[in-house]
């Protein structure tokens, strides 16, 4: 049952905060919900969750035309086709993927909800985001096409053991640390996955986005 795997992840989320010095409440879970039925979020839901990620548009959609509670409050986190923009930034609270100039300049124009720049930290072709030896260019240039930047976000290359990816985390909270010293407004680092999400909070991470851990058969 999800609400089984929801409540190992807090426990293990605990855990990892009271190894990084930092509260509970210091960090926040997101729900990634992908390819699961609406019955098994109500489920996390009714366990007391109210943030939820899609990683498609369509997704995002039927989730809003289901009867899922309007409470919930939906991050996007999946690569964002330009002709798509308007209709995820009409859903979303959060958007996890801001990649390229292009998605910057069109966010900046159809939405003032908030967005995390996201980073290719090893310069991985088949990944998109800026990179991050360009990082204060592209917060001005961001900011500068409109967005609300909230922070930072970023998928380190897969490693064989979650410590090895602990540099790449580091050089993300550099950073994040970077930016909101200098811009007010600045307060997510989003980073951390199911197999990764306790180095990434002993690493700086208050942001983690879980799907595998909780529900069984999840594919993130």
């Amino acid at each position: 049952m999800a609400v089984t795997g929801f409540s190992e992840v807090n426990a293990r989320i605990d855990a990892a905060c009271t190894r990084a010095g930092v509260g509970r409440d210091a960090v926040r879970l997101v729900v990634v919900s992908k390819t699961q039925p609406d019955e098994s979020v109500r489920e996390v839901y009714d366990a007391g969750q109210r943030v939820f990620a899609e990683n498609r548009e369509q997704g995002l959609r039927s989730r809003f035309e289901s009867d899922l509670p309007v409470d919930i409050e939906w991050h996007f986190v999946g690569p964002l086709q330009s002709r798509k923009t308007q209709s995820v930034a009409d859903r979303c609270a959060l958007l996890h993927s801001l990649d390229r100039p292009k998605l910057a300049r069109l966010w900046g124009e159809k939405s003032d909800v908030p967005a995390l720049i996201q980073f290719n930290l090893a310069m991985e072709p088949q990944k998109s985001g800026y990179r991050p030896a360009d990082a204060d260019r592209v917060i001005d240039d961001v900011l500068e096409a409109g967005v609300r930047v909230r922070g930072v976000m970023a998928i380190p290359p897969v490693a064989d053991e979650p410590d090895d990816v602990r540099p790449w985390f580091a050089s993300l909270r550099d950073i994040y640390d970077r930016y909101r010293d200098r811009y007010p407004g600045i307060d997510v680092c989003s980073m951390g996955m199911t197999d990764d999400f306790e180095v990434a909070i002993e690493e700086g991470s208050n942001m983690v986005r879980i799907g595998r851990a909780i529900f069984p058969g999840h594919e993130a």
